[in-house]
């Protein structure tokens, strides 16, 4: 199947209450600094601010992408898409994004909760969305995938995240000076 005609994400994107980022991912060149992310979240952050987008995702055209989003709390949850995608797909992607963050953080769904456990989110991220392909949307099968990560300690340091790779080489150091 051509890349083409595959449904594909642009951006994902978990802001806070006042717009700053917790978790970010992009897909696409459409902004290619650091800058013009940071200003397209703060524009997205401000033109979605005054929505009601709490009990379910809503949905706006915003410089030619399809944005989906949906709020939690103090996390505000986006998936944006070229306006050409299909808005039930994305919001697919938002609503399994959010309900594997929420299986994760065991329905506390809040920032301080989501800080801790950054490292879910990005893995989270990872297992959903690969270079702007849509791997996964079924938030069981992602939240098992990452739960899955985490407790494979015995995983190459290549596959592990960082806490979980200092944990490595704090027990493997540990072993080594106690023998």
């Amino acid at each position: 199947m051509a890349r083409e005609s595959c449904p594909s994400v642009k951006c994902i994107l978990l802001l806070d209450s006042e717009g700053n980022r917790v978790a970010v991912k992009y897909y696409s060149n459409d902004w290619p600094t650091n800058s013009s992310k940071l200003a397209f979240e703060k524009t997205v952050f401000t033109k979605t601010l005054k929505s009601n987008a709490r009990v379910e995702a809503d949905i706006s055209l915003f410089e030619n992408n399809i944005l989906i989003y949906k709020f939690a709390q103090d996390l505000h949850f986006f998936v944006a898409g070229g306006d050409d995608e299909n808005e039930l797909i994305l919001a697919t992607v938002l609503q399994g994004f959010f309900d594997a963050v929420a299986l994760l953080l065991r329905n506390n769904v809040d920032k301080r909760e989501a800080l801790e456990n950054l490292d879910l989110i990005l893995l989270c991220l990872d297992d959903i969305v690969d270079g702007g392909i849509i791997l996964e949307t079924e938030a069981s099968v992602i939240a098992g995938k990452v739960a899955t990560h985490t407790m494979d300690t015995d995983a190459p340091l290549s596959e592990q995240t960082i806490t979980q790779a200092w944990a490595t080489a704090r027990e493997h150091l540990t072993r080594t000076l106690l023998n």
